[in-house]
């Protein structure tokens, strides 16, 4: 048993979709668990609908209509019989989405959210293993919120472990292949849809594979593995061919945008080994985060976060910033579901660099500054290199105002105003 997981990149459109079907081919895998995410940029439209069903419920139907036809422009590029019953099945999936809309009475954004967004996940699925199923690869379709559950702490789901292995056990097959949705759950008490964090559906595909005791887990991507920066912002990039579990942690807990923070834990306890190929090119080599050596090259690794914010507190009475301030500031950015990046501080201040990810920095803010000082920089970026050189950093901070370095043994972080 193994399992694969593709992105949304890999199935925006309908040669995107026929590209997955000559991976499963290329590969000639017969046992497998098949993750996929929602088409293309399908979650980001989803939120839209979101945020209209809230702010601007005069666009709720444009909103959904735009993410029907673009799903069902791909069903008619891949069953040209309009009488294909997929057709009617895609139907069904956005009247459901509609009478949800309608029939809400909650008013907890992450709630909706989660209910809402799922339905990229649903459908794309749908049309796959429809399309796979009438071109000669036999599958059994899915539905995670089966076997997946979790807690109530929708976007940012934490697993039932013990009863998720029970249900994965139970319920999935071990021959032949299973096509099932990433990113998704369901709340243990109630069977609401929850989600476990956007780019959740890598760990989606762990969870398969340790509850499966699975021989490996494939990543299967626009790129040729795993490089050791972001091709998009910094130029002669590498490629690693081997990362230890550790490392990988390392890259993953300080943003690395290949592998997903939560996906790396479940694998290395039982020691399965994780390929991030590209699934334009399946001959590569791609990349192996395993046991062994470190890295393969030794390079510097280099991770980018835009957007980020840094808040420097200090006493308003120029004390001693203590322990009892610490747990405080960290409460509140408990409270208001702020992602911590990066902490310092001095005797009189703290510094703390945090991903505003559900939008609540204005009211984190207020509260704040009812106890200490505050000097907030927004759109700040913050850069964490990996086994780096000082030239590298010169380099990089050539012509940018630091506002803050910290610095270990093999960890340099920087945030900067570019």
């Amino acid at each position: 048993m193994k399992i694969f997981k593709f992105g949304g990149a890999s199935v925006k459109d309908a040669e995107g979709v026929k590209n997955v079907k000559k991976v499963l081919e290329f590969t000639s895998e017969k046992n497998l668990v098949v993750v996929i995410s929602a088409m293309g940029k399908s979650t980001n439209a989803l939120e839209v609908v979101v945020y209209n069903y809230f702010s601007n419920q005069a666009e709720i139907e444009s909103s959904i209509s735009e993410v029907y036809n673009y799903h069902l422009k791909i069903v008619n590029d891949l069953f040209p019989n309009t009488s294909h019953k997929i057709y009617s099945e895609l139907s069904k999936w956005f009247g459901e989405l509609r009478a949800f809309l309608e029939t809400n009475k909650s008013k907890n954004h992450a709630f909706v959210y989660d209910q809402v967004v799922s339905y990229g996940e649903m459908v794309s699925t749908i049309i796959v293993s429809h399309y796979l199923n009438d071109a000669g690869l036999k599958n059994d379709w899915l539905d995670v919120r089966q076997c997946i559950k979790t807690d109530d702490y929708y976007r940012d789901a934490r697993v039932d472990w013990e009863e998720t292995q029970s249900h994965i056990i139970q319920i999935v097959s071990k021959k032949g292949i299973t096509i099932t949705q990433g990113f998704l759950g369901s709340e243990r008490n109630n069977n609401f849809t929850t989600t476990l964090g956007r780019e959740g559906s890598d760990y989606t595909a762990a969870i398969f594979g340790y509850c499966l005791n699975a021989e490996s887990v494939t990543i299967w991507k626009d790129v040729p593995g795993v490089l050791n920066a972001d091709p998009r912002y910094f130029s002669d990039t590498q490629l690693l061919h081997h990362i230890s579990y550790r490392e990988a942690i390392e890259l993953a807990f300080y943003g690395a945008s290949v592998i997903h923070p939560k996906t790396l834990q479940p694998l290395q306890r039982k020691e399965i080994p994780l390929f991030v190929k590209s699934f334009l090119h399946p001959e590569g080599p791609g990349t192996c985060v395993g046991k062994g050596v470190l890295l393969d090259p030794m390079v510097s690794c280099f991770i980018l976060k835009k957007n980020q914010v840094l808040i420097s507190l200090s006493s308003l009475d120029f004390s001693f910033m203590m322990e009892d301030n610490f747990s405080e500031v960290f409460n509140l950015l408990h409270r208001f579901k702020m992602k911590v990046e990066l902490i310092q501080n001095s005797a009189i201040s703290f510094s703390v660099c945090i991903d505003n990810k559900y939008n609540n920095l204005e009211p984190l803010l207020t509260k704040l500054r009812e106890r200490f000082k505050v000097v907030c920089y927004y759109g700040v970026t913050l850069y964490t290199i990996r086994h780096s050189k000082p030239i590298e950093i010169q380099s990089l901070t050539q012509d940018k105002e630091i506002l803050l370095k910290q610095e270990s043994s093999e960890t340099v972080q920087l945030i900067v105003n570019e």
